[in-house]
């Protein structure tokens, strides 16, 4: 990764050239010292209930259209196991998180009073920063308002290195990041890309879902220098893994910066909850983790964990 940390220091040497680099979090709000909290185990909010009332014109109509009348009454609720969420530990619902919640509001209230940059930043974003960059096993992490802007985030600041380093006007092509993408990446990856793209400050150029063959042809195919692969971890839709250890094998082959989207994994995937990497043992060759807390976490946030 040596080329690359030769970009990143180029293009942040150009930021201090023109005064424009500046700390993400100066300034950070001092909290009591508070002893941890853990979860001893699974509970009632395990199962959270979800309650629908139904009209009755409504139900009676929905069971006459869904087949024959059995001219008995039909019972009017029904429990059922959801499966369209993605609370998938049903933290959202456990006392200590309900509790951590309303403590916070208490001493901070509900707004953010600014960005992190400006006076939004307290320790608590700092602790769960912390946290998340020893789960994921990287150097630091960076909160984000979401997951989707976590992904715009990351795809936005590695097009804006080549801008940077054009000095002044638009890149070339063989300037510009050639970023490789999985055909059934997540919207927000998608979005960012068609973004840089539009800025002309990447080449983009998708490979067929979890074709490492079309992957490396592509790869070798590509003379531009600066090259990023970006996947997600686990494909919500499908249900299936992205060949993190093949492309782990590609990265060492063509040394390009391996981007992964582990919103679906976090928490849930590897024996302690540190996704799809720690599942498949592939930790050590990701670049950067992007992720979520509106899934697993049961909470609200992207962040975006790396070297």
């Amino acid at each position: 990764m040596a080329q690359w940390d030769a970009l990143v220091d180029a293009a942040l040497g150009e930021l201090a050239s023109r005064s424009l680099l500046r700390a993400t979090r100066p300034i950070s709000l001092a909290l009591p010292p508070a002893p941890p909290e853990t979860f001893p185990g699974p509970g009632p909010w395990d199962r959270a209930a979800v309650e629908i009332r139904l009209d009755r014109a409504t139900l009676h109509q929905w069971l006459a259209e869904g087949g024959e009348a059995s001219g008995q009454e039909e019972e009017l609720g029904e429990k059922l196991i959801l499966f369209s969420g993605n609370d998938y530990m049903g933290l959202s619902s456990h006392p200590a998180v309900r509790e951590a919640a309303a403590k916070v509001s208490q001493e901070y209230g509900m707004g953010p009073r600014g960005s992190a940059l400006i006076c939004g930043y307290t320790t608590y974003h700092k602790l769960v920063e912390e946290s998340l960059a020893e789960l994921k096993k990287k150097e630091d992490c960076l909160l984000c308002p979401t997951g989707f802007s976590a992904n715009m985030a990351v795809m936005t600041a590695l097009g804006s290195i080549s801008s940077l380093l054009a000095v002044g006007r638009k890149p070339a092509k063989d300037e510009r990041i050639a970023i490789f993408s999985d055909a059934l990446n997540h919207a927000s990856i998608i979005d960012g890309i068609r973004l840089i793209e539009r800025q002309q400050e990447a080449v983009v150029f998708v490979y067929k879902h979890c074709d490492m063959s079309h992957l490396d042809f592509l790869l070798s195919s590509c003379s531009i220098k600066k090259k990023v692969v970006v996947t997600d971890s686990l494909f919500s839709m499908d249900g299936d893994f992205a060949p993190l250890p093949e492309l782990v094998e590609l990265r060492r082959k063509y040394g390009f910066l391996l981007v992964i989207d582990d919103a679906h994994g976090t928490l849930v995937c590897g024996d302690n909850g540190g996704g799809v990497p720690e599942l498949l043992e592939c930790e050590s060759g990701i670049d950067i983790s992007v992720g979520t807390l509106s899934k697993a976490a049961g909470c609200q946030g992207g962040f975006v964990a790396c070297r």
